[in-house]
């Protein structure tokens, strides 16, 4: 019986820790395969290229984040309670990143949507489809709130909820530029503004 292969494996491994701390252009297959103990030739046995290799990771943060952002914003609980969660968990994550390496990496998805603005379409594609699936689990929960009466009606919209991912994301970025993770302790303060709270 054969050994069973890790490369793949760790070709995601090592991808996703290398984009976090050097971005995507900078990085090349060679330092993914070194990094990953895995020869050249396997990665393209595995990866029809550089670009393929990244969607996947996206897609295994997403998944990782996504079990984070369902649990925390269904609980039950207020509908406000349920998205300050999942706000402190963010920042949580942020803080043990700083305890942990020394430097606040910030979030894949968003240093990737910075970093390829206006490249890799298929890359793009898949982090507007899961930027777009964040903003429909907060909008769902504005909803809730608004029938709590915990904000106006007027804010429980996919407007609303995307300014405030887009806070989320603007404050993690602020965070990591200032490798500070204390910056994110005025996003529920700024959260309660933008929903009128």
């Amino acid at each position: 019986m054969g050994r069973t292969s890790t490369a793949r494996t760790r070709l995601l491994a090592a991808t996703g820790e290398l984009m976090r701390s050097h971005g995507y252009n900078s990085l090349g297959i060679a330092e993914i395969c070194a990094h990953a103990e895995v020869k050249k030739g396997s990665f393209y046995h595995f990866f029809e290229s550089k670009q393929a290799l990244t969607v996947e990771v996206v897609d295994a943060y997403w998944q990782g984040e996504r079990s984070c952002w369902v649990g925390e914003l269904s609980v039950p609980a207020p509908a406000l309670d349920r998205l300050r969660r999942l706000l402190d968990a963010t920042a949580a994550v942020q803080r043990r990143m700083k305890e942990d390496s020394g430097t606040v990496d910030g979030c894949l998805l968003g240093n990737l949507a910075l970093e390829l603005s206006t490249r890799e379409p298929d890359i793009q594609a898949r982090l507007k489809e899961i930027f777009d699936e964040q903003i429909q689990l907060v909008a769902n929960v504005l909803t809730d709130a608004a029938a709590e009466g915990a904000i106006p009606t007027d804010r429980a919209s996919l407007s609303t909820a995307r300014a405030l991912v887009a806070q989320l994301e603007g404050m993690v970025l602020f965070a990591k530029l200032k490798n500070d993770p204390a910056v994110l302790d005025d996003l529920w303060p700024h959260t309660l503004m933008l929903l009128g709270a």
